[in-house]
């Protein structure tokens, strides 16, 4: 599986979430604990005096609050919900999707060469994959360099990617085509206001960069999960005899 993965034709993430966890207002994971929203409605946080996205090392202190995913922390627009996807063989999280009005929203961090440039290599080879599955891709520029736009069936897609200092992070949007001239500042908009900690550990280019939950998160996943075990152990109950009547 490449980078990007493959996804299923005509569905708008591509995948089966574990569960939606709606966004509070206000929660102690975030980092000002003022909640997720930023100031500029459905469209993410508050515009920055220098455009991200950020290095943890150069990050601004601007009073957005950003969801804390470990490698990446991401503003979460108002009104929003979190979807988590889960990778069923080994437990760990697989993405965090941002489902907002205009398209659910996945942003994702890689480990890259200090020389950068990974963004133009592998958005090559994810307009070949998208074509290869029948999508229609056009190619444009945009506020960081390459933006991909696509037509997955009655889905739009847009693309777009940073490279920062040995990491790469890459955004994507997908909605309906109805929404397709609007979604892509909703994706700019959590993308420049994204902070990236890749760490200092060595790891292989392409390498994902590992995502944890906050707590709040973390926890109601573990509530969703222990509830399904207890109704998958629970013995069914036998039916109840008929009643019968006596007789006269």
């Amino acid at each position: 599986m490449g980078i990007f993965g493959r996804r299923k034709r005509g569905t708008a993430a591509g995948s089966e979430p574990e569960s939606d966890v709606a966004v509070p207002t206000t929660d102690d994971d975030n980092d000002n604990g003022g909640g997720y929203g930023g100031g500029r409605g459905d469209s993410g946080g508050e515009p920055h005096g220098e455009a991200g996205p950020y290095d943890v090392d150069e990050a601004p202190d601007d009073g957005v609050a950003r969801m804390d995913l470990g490698s990446i922390r991401v503003p979460v627009p108002n009104g929003a919900q979190v979807q988590v996807e889960m990778d069923q063989a080994n437990g760990t999280v697989r993405a965090v999707h941002i489902v907002t009005s205009h398209g659910q929203v996945t942003v994702s961090a890689y480990a890259a060469p200090r020389s950068g440039g990974l963004w133009r290599e592998v958005s090559g080879e994810l307009a070949d994959q998208l074509r290869a599955d029948g999508a229609r891709v056009s190619l444009g520029r945009g506020e960081w360099g390459m933006e991909l736009s696509a037509i997955v069936g009655e889905v739009a897609l847009r693309f777009v990617g940073v490279d920062g200092p040995r990491w790469m992070l890459r955004g994507v949007i997908a909605g309906p085509q109805s929404e397709a001239a609007r979604a892509p500042e909703v994706l700019r908009d959590i993308v420049r206001g994204t902070v990236v900690d890749r760490g200092e550990a060595p790891m292989p280019v392409r390498t994902p960069l590992q995502i944890t939950l906050p707590e709040a998160i973390a926890a109601h996943l573990k509530n969703r999960q222990e509830q399904a075990a207890n109704q998958q152990s629970s013995p069914s109950q036998a039916p109840s005899p008929p009643q019968r009547s006596p007789r006269p």
